[in-house]
């Protein structure tokens, strides 16, 4: 019986080596990552109360300096429209279409301000070929409804972009777009 118990003891020993060894490894993992975690919470909430009182500082200066104007206006003050001439082009017809389709497009570039529009109007004749190369491509199903619109304007505001690389537009916008 001694025999027995002697390795039933050295098993459980054995056993419990390794069982102890996986707890510590699981508590010390899950104190690591509440950590992280923590640590990643508090610097994202410190750092969006600074960012928040930044953006009242700044509103504030800009209350001072222009006579009133809240937060979300002053911000927008800075921003420069910039109109692109009308385009009228041919589009691709459509599958067993030989009538030939036409697209009537104005469009205004949204730039962040003054600076940028003094290096974007030198360039719009590259922002026009960049729009009339992409469109005509195009079929009359690929204007079809919002979501074609809004593709549209995603992949215009990339193109454009690539385009005037350094300068930045911040948004395309459409003034008109007619298909006939």
């Amino acid at each position: 019986m001694a025999k027995k118990k002697a390795p039933e003891g050295e098993g459980e020993g054995g056993a419990e080596a390794p069982k102890s060894k996986k707890k510590l490894i699981i508590i010390v993992a899950a104190a690591v990552l509440l950590l992280a975690g923590g640590g990643g919470g508090g610097y994202f909430f410190f750092m969006k109360k600074k960012a928040a009182a930044a953006d009242g500082a700044h509103a504030e200066a800009s209350e001072g300096g222009h006579g009133g104007g809240h937060g979300a206006s002053a911000e927008k003050k800075g921003a420069v429209f910039l109109d692109v001439r009308e385009m009228v082009l041919n589009l691709t017809p459509d599958i067993g279409q030989d009538k030939a389709r036409f697209a009537k497009l104005r469009i205004t570039l949204e730039l962040k301000d003054a600076k940028v529009e003094s290096e974007v109007k030198p360039l719009l004749p590259r922002v026009e070929d960049t729009v009339q190369v992409y469109l005509r491509d195009l079929r009359t199903t690929d204007f079809s409804g919002s979501v074609g619109l809004y593709r549209l304007r995603e992949e215009l505001l990339r193109r454009v972009n690539v385009a005037l690389y350094p300068a930045k537009v911040e948004a395309v916008l459409f003034k008109d777009v007619i298909v006939q």
